[in-house]
């Protein structure tokens, strides 16, 4: 089902856990489209507590097809959102830091001048 090598790529898998927190979908939901079939698993362990390592093609697929395209362009969409707005949040933070840093240094160069 998989394409060689696609297990190995960056981001092509994700966990359990990290698809019920991007895709909103139950862990229930992953296990019943691993029994029918459309999901491909790895297990997994960190520090002893399992989980599951699934392919991220895969799993949009079975969304779209269980869920509706509508739903998974809903869920990506809203996935995308949160993302951009954490990127500005950082950008505003460094940016503000950045600022303050040119005013300490517009300042002491004015006061070495004097």
């Amino acid at each position: 089902m998989a394409e060689f090598g696609e297990w190995n790529q960056k981001g092509a898998t994700l966990s359990d856990v990290t698809a019920q927190n991007e895709y909103g979908v139950s862990r229930e939901f992953i296990i019943k489209g691993i029994k029918a079939g459309q999901l491909e698993y790895r297990d997994g362990s960190v520090w002893g507590n399992p989980y599951l390592r699934i392919l991220r093609s895969q799993l949009e697929k079975y969304i779209a097809t269980e869920l509706g395209d509508g739903q998974l362009r809903s869920i990506k969409g809203q996935a995308e959102l949160r993302k951009v707005k954490k990127e500005i949040t950082a950008l505003n933070k460094k940016l503000n830091s950045l600022q303050n840093r040119k005013k300490e240094l517009e300042a002491s160069l004015r006061n070495e001048e004097v």
